[in-house]
């Protein structure tokens, strides 16, 4: 880890060369491609092609994330879009956040090339937190603000299966913090990626980017796979159109290992690693000495990696236990500070059928952190160094009232952690499915969110104003953490109808009614005088709670099978709120947001997609509204082999699309760009 330094170095701001460090070249791999023997048995892309699906087919796709066990899209009774990998394929976006852009409900801003702010119904920002976001049934939020930094969470996306996105709470089964949503991304299992896949790129922002997988057997009941994946993307422009100094270079590599050493037993193992450094453009440092701030650009540091074990048994067809466990280790170095965070997590569950029309599911979990912070300058955490504990159980049934057609399920979390005690998260939801094409359901829930450690322990210097004789102490503006903070809380009132009125068309609407008590904000305090470490007035901006804070909207998605080679996905979202002012948070979301994808099979391998967009301004940023078009030009002569040429922010030559609230780090705009990608599969 790099250590903190004593005071903000003036980093020179420079382009990186697109290919500093041991990046994949596009080259290299069009070599490899090139010489490599194309065997004629080559790998189709696994996983469901929710692009090919009739409509029918795809209400029985299933999803898992609603209630921790497989059940079929029409019946679950919340509000889920699922992702699918055609969708990844065809919307040629390189990361997650690109992909969460077609989800309606869900707020994606880019901050600058490495930062990206996501979240949904609301309350967006780089440190939002009211999201829960897994990776193969792994969380990846960060305890130091109950979020998650979108730029180390990347995957290779030719191995996700699928993403399923809830909107609204699913704190039931998945715990605090799954206040708004649930992001679950799951790749593929070994099974599915045998074989090995080569896939590079470049482009006029991507400056390189490449994949290596490689899968196999070891005899009948065991299949592997290994990657290794880079990319490096360079600078993005600021608002008078220079460079900014917000580059970024990964290095990534895993495994993954599934066995099924019996007909009931499955086993799952696998492990990541990753380095990257990344810039910020432009940061100012308030100094409570002379000369009281400071500019520059930096450059930051992060790395980490994680180990997952998963144990399924099948009893029967209606009963199954799962055992998972995992570690993960967090680096970050970023302005001076440095951040090391331990997590390891246990968590056990059961499911089985009490009666004929009772479908049970329980579990029990463990989790441990550690956590380390170096201060900085301007930002400190008292303590330092912490251990956090949470032990949890949950349970949940689901009751055929009616079979096939009327179902309630109850259920609640119970988590005991350090910070808050004792937290009970039920919820009650209830699905009507008068005919097999057309359901109807409604949920009550509770949800919380624990204050993270910033929240509690940090202090945090947002401003200084320099003395105006030398016989007056400066000012310093801090942020000051409040170890006493209860729990946000959410009440959810939700209302969803699915139908399918005619073979080629199905939507799906869901309207919501969220009210929030204990809602972090934050006041002014009275000032006092602080001898060191440097003589000053300080004024406390302490963070406080708000009442009686409202959300309320409609989300809409649809899919519509135009011709047998034209396939259109809309989604459209509209938010509105009352929330008082003290809330930081509140005009960071767009009230309007519209999504159309245009699908289209040219035939002989030929595929051409359109993507366009439309954003609501963000009066809290000053931020206008946009439209934005992405294309797409596909050829996939074989199996083996793909082309693609993708066109990014067509319609606007840059934009700025989100801020970073309280680390002063300058946004950078997205600008137009193009890429050209290959992907060989042998």
């Amino acid at each position: 880890m790099t250590l903190p330094l004593a005071s903000p170095p003036a980093f020179p701001r420079r382009r990186p060369h697109p290919l500093r460090g041991p990046v994949l070249s596009p080259l290299v791999l069009a070599a490899v491609m090139a010489a490599a023997p194309l065997s004629p048995r080559a790998e189709e892309p696994a996983g469901v092609d929710f692009t090919k699906l009739s409509l029918e087919e795809l209400m029985d796709v299933e999803v898992t994330s609603v209630s921790k066990r497989r059940q079929r899209l029409a019946d679950a009774a919340a509000a889920i879009f699922v992702i699918g990998q055609e969708d990844i394929r065809r919307s040629g976006a390189t990361s997650v956040p690109e992909l969460l852009r077609m989800v309606p409900g869900v707020e994606v801003a880019r901050i600058d090339a490495n930062k990206w702010a996501v979240s949904i119904r609301g309350f967006n920002g780089r440190f939002s937190g009211k999201l829960q976001v897994l990776i193969d049934g792994r969380s990846v939020y960060s305890p130091l603000f109950s979020g998650v930094f979108w730029d180390a969470q990347d995957v290779v996306l030719e191995d996700v299966d699928r993403i399923e996105v809830i909107r609204g709470p699913g704190a039931t089964v998945w715990g605090a913090n799954a206040v708004n949503g649930v992001i679950n991304i799951i790749t593929k299992s070994a099974k599915d990626t045998q074989g090995a896949l080569l896939s590079g790129g470049a482009g006029t922002r991507e400056f390189g980017f490449g994949t290596a997988r490689y899968g196999g057997k070891a005899g009948d009941r065991l299949a592997y796979r290994g990657y290794l994946k880079s990319f490096t993307v360079g600078d993005s422009p600021v608002a008078s159109g220079d460079d900014g100094a917000d580059a970024t270079h990964q290095l990534r590599t895993g495994f993954r290992i599934d066995a099924d050493p019996t007909r009931r037993d499955l086993l799952t193992l696998s492990a990541d690693l990753y380095k990257q450094d990344y810039g910020s453009t432009a940061v100012t440092q308030p100094l409570i000495t002379p000369p009281f701030s400071t500019t520059f650009d930096d450059r930051a540091k992060a790395s980490g990696g994680n180990v997952l074990g998963r144990w399924t048994r099948t009893f029967s067809e209606t009963s199954s236990a799962a055992l998972q466990g995992y570690y993960d280790r967090f680096e970050k170095s970023e302005q001076g500070l440095g951040v090391t965070v331990d997590i390891a997590d246990l968590d056990f569950q059961h499911e089985f059928e009490a009666f004929a029309r009772n479908h049970v599911v329980w579990g029990l979990g463990y989790r441990y952190t550690r956590s380390s912070v170096d201060d900085s300058v301007f930002a400190r955490l008292d303590p330092n160094h912490r251990i956090d504990n949470v032990f949890s159980a949950f349970v949940q049934d689901e009751i055929a009232l009616i079979k096939d057609e009327l179902r309630l399920t109850l259920g609640s979390k119970f988590e005991q952690n350090d910070t808050t005690g004792l937290e009970i998260q039920p919820t009650a939801r209830i699905l009507w499915s008068p005919t097999q094409t057309q359901s109807v359901w409604a949920s009550v829930s509770r949800a919380v969110r624990v204050p993270s450690l910033g929240e509690e322990d940090a202090e945090l210097t947002v401003d200084v104003i320099p003395p105006s004789d030398p016989f007056t102490p400066p000012i310093e503006v801090a942020f000051m953490g409040n170890p006493g903070a209860d729990a946000e809380e959410l009440l959810a009132f939700e209302l969803g109808y699915r139908a399918q009125p005619i073979d080629r068309l199905s939507f799906d609407i869901a309207g919501f009614y969220n009210q929030y008590d204990n809602l972090a904000g934050a006041v002014m305090g009275t000032p006092f005088f602080a001898p060191s470490p440097a003589p000053r007035v300080v004024v406390p901006i302490r963070q406080t709670s708000i009442e009686n804070a409202e959300t309320w909207g409609v989300e809409v998605a649809a899919d519509w099978e135009a011709l047998s080679w034209w396939r259109l996905k809309a989604a459209y979202t509209f938010l509105d709120f009352d929330v008082p002012a003290p809330a930081p948070t509140h005009g960071m979301s767009p009230k309007h947001q519209a999504s159309l994808r245009s699908l289209m099979d040219l035939g002989h391998g030929w595929e051409f997609d359109l993507w366009p967009r439309y954003v609501d301004n963000l009066f809290g940023q000053s931020i206008e509204s946009y439209f934005d078009l992405d294309a797409r030009l596909g050829w996939r002569p074989t199996n083996a082999i793909e082309f693609s040429l993708v066109g990014q922010n067509l319609l606007d030559s840059r934009r700025k699309e989100g801020v970073s609230e309280l680390l002063p780090v300058t946004p950078t705009q997205a600008a137009r760009a193009a890429y050209g990608k290959i992907t060989l599969r042998f």
